[in-house]
């Protein structure tokens, strides 16, 4: 599953292309600085958004001026201010100064440095049909995902992109592995399997601190009797206090897999913020 990053350096292989970023902003804006567009020729489709609405047609007309007379270009500023007010028909009312720059093959290696967006961990244990919903939602988004099953032939044939897929048997031993900063998501087959990750989970934060999120898939019944057994292995309130379950931003009520695989998504975006 390829993002918009990863469209746009296959296509500079073939042409040019007019990239288009938001420099700075002022006000309420439809998007945020570093948010890019890449504009090619005549009936081609763009790649990427600064916001939509008459802003992006703006923009995306004067790419492609500058596309078609690299020197005029060359002539114009870089940088250009556009008011979000009644001439672009927007009412936003902020004010969005958008860079202009012709960018080629040859610029592939800086283009992928620069505009790599800064991704998350995520760890997913589980490779049922709500983990491979999730992974498939995960993929165009800011995560960095780290996917672990105890069972064989559970992942995908082809890798997603940003993810690595990890047989781990125990599963729980995967738990000390995982990048600092990991959100981690249990869904195992097996409530036994989950009930040793979030133990294993609990203990690393016990000594590290460092697992912002911890989300167990299930119902509230399901978190009263692992919460039961986790005080039976030593686990104090606070320490279980770190556990979300069930996981999901509330007032979605589907059950099926693509319904909770958006409910958890979501919770985790808010995560960043």
């Amino acid at each position: 599953m390829a993002g918009p990053l990863h469209e746009l350096l296959q296509r500079l292989q073939a042409a040019p292309a007019c990239l288009v970023t938001v420099e700075s902003v002022q006000g309420s804006v439809p998007r945020e600085p570093g948010a890019w567009m890449a504009v090619f020729g005549e009936g081609v489709p763009l790649v990427g958004t600064v916001g939509g609405g008459h802003l992006e047609l703006q923009a995306m007309a004067e790419a492609r001026r500058r596309l078609a007379d690299p020197a005029a270009a060359a002539e114009r500023p870089a940088v250009e201010r556009h008011a979000l007010g009644p001439s672009l028909g927007q009412c936003c009312g902020g004010v969005v100064h958008l860079r202009f720059e012709r960018v080629t093959h040859a610029d592939i290696p800086a283009l992928r440095r620069r505009l790599a967006p800064p991704l998350a961990p995520v760890a997913l244990f589980g490779g049922g049909h709500v983990g491979h919903a999730l992974a498939r939602v995960l993929a165009p988004l800011p995560f960095a995902l780290h996917w672990i099953d105890s069972r064989d032939g559970v992942f995908p044939p082809e890798p997603l992109t940003d993810t690595f897929c990890e047989h781990s048997e125990p599963v729980q031993a995967a738990v000390p592995t995982l990048a600092p900063g990991s959100r981690v998501l249990i869904m195992s087959f097996s409530h036994a399997e989950d009930l040793d990750v979030v133990a294993a989970c609990l203990l690393r934060q016990r000594e590290r601190g460092d697992l912002p999120f911890i989300g167990l898939i299930g119902s509230r019944t399901k978190w009263a009797t692992f919460r039961h057994r986790l005080e039976a292995r030593g686990f104090t309130p606070d320490e279980l206090a770190q556990v979300t379950c069930p996981i999901g931003v509330p007032g979605i009520a589907g059950k099926q897999p693509e319904v909770i695989a958006v409910a958890v998504a979501a919770q985790l975006l808010q995560g960043l913020g």
